[in-house]
């Protein structure tokens, strides 16, 4: 019989791609992998081949919700799932494998999860330096090493989907089409400086190149000022994040924070150019060979902090418009025949 796996996901856009790596992971040895993630996120796991099926937990980010935890619980014993892998290392997460009564509950010590967790695993900052790397080996059997090669997320476009959201927008997807996305949720450290996004808009524009800006509702006004005078088509909060995902699968590049949207960028193929300030690209980098990564490395970085704590923001101010664009360049040229 075919080995039963759940697992709970992150309450991330980055986090629950990257955890890809792990369903990925889990299939390759013979599992079926199905998830429990917010509501936001199941079309993204329906484009992940790796995934049977998610399910909804109906809870708001950092809400304890036992009500909703022990019901979603309840209704999963009937799927008599052999392991259950818990990703986050809060108390809480760990509440609908226990209620689901899965046997083997495997996640990392924290928060005094005694009984909840009955497959505790030491957390290992420095051997596990990376996100991905996390979540792959609480996959792995105790004691077994990670591969040196780790599966790369992989988001599969809906073509369907994709015809319809161009058709819905009036879009016509045709090269060199690159996607700009100045948004990130941990805080403006991660930002790249909109008037730098705006001149490469400017600059792209210029090119011929046609410019899409992505993002969530939050984004629309740093779309609007990126986009004005016609520059582009200011997409930020007019699609849902799967339709992101599938837009952004028709793109050439994608000039993007460290962000969900990076990540998603990365998976669906999109050649990405990644810019980096507070955050490091050693712990959650692009997960692909397609990439270019822009970071300054300044003394002071990575600070790790939602705002510059020496008021200047010099690793994303210092990286200029002009810069950027000549890492894109190649990318938007068809090579000489």
């Amino acid at each position: 019989m075919t080995r039963q796996v759940l697992v709970v996901g992150p309450s991330w856009v980055g986090d629950m791609v990257m955890a890809d790596a792990l369903f990925r992971t889990l299939a390759a040895r013979g599992a079926v992998v199905d998830v429990v993630a917010p509501g936001w996120s199941l079309p993204i796991l329906e484009r992940m081949p790796s995934v049977r099926r998610g399910f909804e937990l109906k809870a708001g980010h950092g809400e304890f919700a036992l009500g909703a935890r022990r019901a979603l619980g309840r209704k999963l014993r009937s799927y008599e799932y052999e392991q259950a892998i818990v990703l986050p290392r809060s108390f809480k997460s760990a509440l609908v494998p226990f209620f689901a009564r899965v046997p083997m509950r495997t996640g990392f010590r924290g928060e005094m999860r005694y009984g909840l967790i009955n497959d505790r695993r030491a957390f290992d900052r420095e051997r596990l330096d990376q996100t991905v790397k996390r979540f792959v080996w609480l996959g792995l059997a105790p004691g077994e090493r990670l591969p040196d090669e780790l599966p790369r997320p992989s988001l599969v476009p809906v073509a369907d989907a994709v015809a319809a959201t161009c058709a819905r927008l009036d879009l016509m997807p045709e090269p060199p089409t690159v996607a700009l996305l100045p948004g990130a949720e941990y805080g403006p450290a991660k930002c790249w400086p909109l008037p730098h996004f705006r001149a490469l808009a400017e600059r792209l524009h210029a090119s011929g190149a046609n410019v899409w800006v992505l993002g969530s509702d939050k984004d629309r006004e740093a779309g609007e000022f990126i986009t004005a005078g016609g520059i582009g088509r200011n997409l930020a909060g007019e699609t849902a994040l799967a339709e992101a995902c599938d837009l952004l699968a028709c793109c050439d590049a994608a000039v993007t924070n460290d962000s969900g949207l990076m990540h998603v960028a990365a998976a669906v193929g999109c050649w990405v150019v990644a810019i980096y300030g507070s955050s490091s690209p050693a712990f959650t980098p692009p997960l692909t060979d397609r990439a270019t990564v822009m970071y300054r490395a300044l003394d002071c970085s990575p600070c790790f902090q939602r705002e510059c704590p020496l008021g200047h923001l010099d690793c994303l101010n210092g990286i200029s418009p002009a810069e950027v664009m000549a890492r894109l360049q190649p990318r938007l040229v068809p090579p000489s025949t």
